[in-house]
C-alpha cells in the first residue's frame, strides 16, 4: 500500500517538499497526504515513481528488489525455440501472405531482426509468467 511516510522519505532524499512535489506533478494540494485513506490512480503512482526515480513496486510495497531469481530451464528454452521456429516458418513461408511494413514487403535482414526480437520477448514473457502464475514456487 502506498504510504505517506514513503513519499515523505523520498521527498527528503530528493530535497523537495511534499507541497512542491504536488505542484511539480500537477496534483491537487494535499492529495499526497491522503494516499493512505484513498487509493491513488495508477497514473498518479507512475508519475510519482518516475519523478523519484523508483519503481512503482517500491512505492506500493516498499520492495527494492527489481530482479527476480527466476531463470529459464532447459525445457523452457526448448519450448521457446519450438514456438519461435513455428512462428518464423509461418512468416518466412508466407502462409498468410507476405509480411509488409510501411507498404513494402519485409526483407530477409528485417526478418532476422524480427526473429531476435521475438526470441527476447518470449524469454521475458516466460519469466514474467513464471513469477505471476507461480509466485511461491520460484522463491528461494
Amino acid at each position: 500500500m502506498l504510504t505517506y511516510q514513503t513519499i515523505k522519505d523520498l521527498c527528503k532524499q530528493k530535497g523537495v517538499t511534499i507541497t512542491g512535489t504536488e505542484k511539480e506533478l500537477g496534483f491537487s494540494r494535499g492529495s499526497l497526504c491522503k494516499v493512505e485513506t484513498s487509493t491513488p490512480s495508477a497514473e498518479k503512482v507512475q508519475k510519482l515513481a518516475d519523478y523519484f526515480g523508483v519503481t512503482t513496486d517500491y512505492l506500493i510495497n516498499g520492495n527494492t528488489q527489481t530482479e527476480t531469481n527466476v531463470t529459464l530451464t532447459a525445457k523452457d528454452e526448448r519450448d521457446i525455440a519450438k514456438k519461435l521456429k513455428k512462428l518464423m516458418d509461418d512468416i518466412k513461408n508466407g502462409n498468410d501472405g507476405p509480411m509488409y511494413y510501411d507498404d513494402r514487403e519485409i526483407d530477409e535482414v528485417s526478418i532476422d531482426l524480427l526473429e531476435n526480437a521475438f526470441e527476447d520477448i518470449m524469454k521475458q514473457l516466460k519469466i514474467i509468467n513464471k513469477v505471476k502464475y507461480n509466485p511461491n514456487k520460484n522463491k528461494k
